[in-house]
């Protein structure tokens, strides 16, 4: 299932928008960019409703996100490049 994705770093005014798949073997690939850059992704189900990945950007920013869903829809906060990231998907 892939799901759109919008999100912005906090503080900078900088915004994102892109796609999250996830696959029945409970791992997913997310896209994103933004007019400075882009990024993928890969993430994992921990359980259910909980995922956890990492991310890298062609601008050298990196970093860890985690997200929690409702199978269709869901939030996530990540750290990308010591700033605050937050998304939502569906």
């Amino acid at each position: 299932m892939t799901l759109p994705v919008t999100g912005h770093v906090e503080g900078t005014g900088e915004t994102f928008t892109g796609d999250a798949t996830g696959y029945s073997d409970g791992g997913g690939t997310l896209r994103i960019s933004s007019p400075k850059t882009s990024c993928a992704g890969q993430f994992v189900y921990i359980t259910r409703r909980e995922g956890k990945g990492t991310f890298t950007c062609q601008d050298g920013r990196s970093g860890p996100f985690e997200f929690v869903s409702t199978g269709t829809r869901g939030t996530g906060t990540g750290d990308f490049g010591g700033k605050r990231f937050i998304f939502t998907f569906g």
